[in-house]
């Protein structure tokens, strides 16, 4: 027995100020091995009260809060097998502030990550908008979001960058969302048959929804043109790039059909007359 004790307690020196012994890499090993099982019984315990979308949330926070015990293990483990990191902090010191350099971006992401989690300001399946780029979301994750484009490319967006950038949610009041497309006449063009031509493009189209109904505006007496908009509701926002390109063709052929002009910008040039 006490060549045992004697062997758990032999000393491993590294270096001058870091001593280890068998011991206290038992110990080590004991305190992780607790913290996993106790994490994953949480884990386990929490997760069954909730639902399979909240669920998905659950994992991506926990996932955080591992690493956060994780870290606090370790430092109450060092502190307790009587491992002295002072020294060792204060000779990396100058490696520790560059690392923490470039993990302020990842930091970032993740508690922005956990804060999207939180509030449930975007969910999978919503459609967004973040600087432009317009996706579908399919994955949410701790430190990045993912999202499918319309033309079927991966979008891997930081989460910082909801946070920092203004987010359009095309999605967030329902899938029903109002669309526009601008068309410019002549000046000379009977009005009441462009809303006419133009209502009649907006309803034949079959994705187009009859409630609410479709609506023209006029818009401004432009420099070489009277300026439309028509608008309607679609429940696809997003295909809403191939419905209104589908609209422009068609009003197209029917202003062709009506006879009414779609005027391109003109200039008259005056040359001065000079006495020869």
């Amino acid at each position: 027995m006490r060549s045992l004790v004697d062997l758990l307690n032999y000393e491993f020196h590294l270096g001058k100020t870091v001593i280890l012994t068998p011991k206290a890499l038992l110990l080590a090993i004991l305190f992780y091995f607790l913290t996993w099982f106790l994490l994953k019984l949480s884990r386990r315990i929490l997760s069954k009260a909730l639902d399979p979308e909240a669920r998905i949330k659950f994992k991506g926070i926990f996932s955080f809060f591992n690493y956060f015990v994780y870290t606090i293990v370790t430092l109450v483990t060092f502190d307790t097998i009587g491992l002295n990191l002072t020294t060792i902090f204060a000779a990396s010191a100058a490696l520790m502030v560059g690392v923490g350099l470039a993990l302020q971006t990842f930091i970032q992401d993740i508690i922005s990550g956990i804060f999207i989690l939180a509030d449930q300001s975007v969910h999978v399946g919503d459609i967004i908008q973040v600087e432009g780029q317009v996706g579908k979301v399919e994955r949410i994750q701790l430190r990045t979001t993912r999202a499918v484009t319309r033309d079927n490319r991966v979008l891997i967006i930081p989460n910082h960058k909801f946070m920092a950038s203004i987010l359009y949610n095309w999605t967030e009041n329902g899938t029903l969302t109002r669309e526009c497309v601008s068309v410019s006449v002549a000046y000379n063009s009977d009005v009441a048959a462009v809303k006419e031509e133009l209502l009649a493009v907006a309803s034949a189209h079959p994705k187009v929804l009859k409630n609410p109904l479709p609506i023209v505006l006029f818009n401004d007496f432009g420099d070489n043109a009277l300026e439309f908009e028509l608008m309607f509701a679609i429940n696809r926002s997003f295909e809403s790039n191939f419905v209104k390109s589908d609209i422009r063709f068609a009003i197209q052929a029917a202003f062709k059909d009506k006879n009414i002009e779609i005027p391109f910008p003109q200039r008259v040039v005056h040359l001065p007359q000079t006495d020869k």
